[in-house]
């Protein structure tokens, strides 16, 4: 490892980024260099415009790939060599509004009915049943399931900068399937172990059976495990549940965020219908 590398990991340890976080600013750094086949500090600011123009009109890299290379060189030249370049105030990717895949709550459940593993099913029942994200649900301890409050404990919420400990409910029959869950194999400290390691259950793992649980559902939809997250969010605003509750549940740092749900309910819009149509009855 360089001295400089070294000293922009020690940067982002002090920013109390995530060691997630800081291989992918590092990595972001490292394609930096690569291109021009030089270390980073010895580059430009034009040097850094072309990169950019390069990653956008050449490679046509999506929005997120942008915006990580951006984060990552950004805190590189701004903090770690102290060059507050004027030509990151002007590089933003471009946004594209784009509404995520919702599942119904029927098509949840033929899903998770096919997996035919009862630890994968499980963890992913699990993850649709308290809105989790996928890290957030292969991440669960068995101390984190508070059975005497009904609570589900997420620690350390959300990887990157500003993670952040947050209670979920804990439905009724989640908790008895959870109890035959650790019966069957007492694990400790996850509840969710991988079956190689002494770590949580992969990642990968989980993607891929679920994905190929979607495949042979014959349901023609690009859901992803975060599509269960979704999907919670969704089917909790149609039994009207206050937006904001849904907020804190999913652990948003911004209502904006939320928001884009309202967009995906047929019970929210039937609701406006009904509200509109009595409102302006006496026109």
């Amino acid at each position: 490892m360089t001295e400089l590398r070294r000293r922009m990991i020690q940067d982002m340890q002090l920013c109390g980024f995530s060691p997630k976080t800081q291989k992918c600013y590092v990595n972001a750094v490292k394609g930096l260099a690569n291109y021009y086949g030089r270390s980073p500090d010895l580059l430009s600011e034009e040097d850094l415009r072309n990169f950019f123009l390069h990653l956008i009109n050449e490679k046509k890299a999506a929005r997120a790939t942008v915006t990580i290379y951006l984060c990552g060189i950004k805190f590189f030249f701004e903090k770690t060599l102290q060059q507050p370049w004027p030509l990151f105030k002007v590089l933003k990717p471009a946004k594209r509004k784009k509404l995520p895949v919702i599942l119904s709550p029927a098509e949840v459940r033929t899903i998770l009915g096919l997996i035919r593993s009862p630890a994968q099913e499980m963890a992913l029942t699990t993850i649709y049943a308290c809105g989790l994200r996928l890290s957030e649900g292969v991440h669960l301890k068995i101390g984190d399931v508070d059975a005497e409050r009904m609570l589900v404990w997420v620690r350390n919420g959300k990887g990157g900068k500003g993670g952040k400990d947050r209670s979920i409910p804990l439905p009724e029959s989640l908790l008895e399937r959870l109890r035959r869950h650790w019966r069957k194999g007492r694990p400790e400290p996850w509840l969710f172990p991988s079956r190689r390691t002494n770590g949580p259950m992969s990642l990968g793992t989980l993607q891929r059976t679920f994905r190929d649980a979607v495949q042979q559902s014959g349901i023609d939809k690009p859901a992803s495990v975060h599509t269960l997250r979704h999907s919670y969010a969704t089917h909790l605003l149609e039994c009207g549940v206050d937006l904001r509750v849904i907020q804190s549940l999913l652990g948003h740092n911004s209502p904006n965020t939320t928001a884009i749900y309202t967009h995906l309910t047929e019970n929210v819009v039937d609701r406006l219908t009904f509200s509109l149509n009595t409102l302006m009855a006496d026109l």
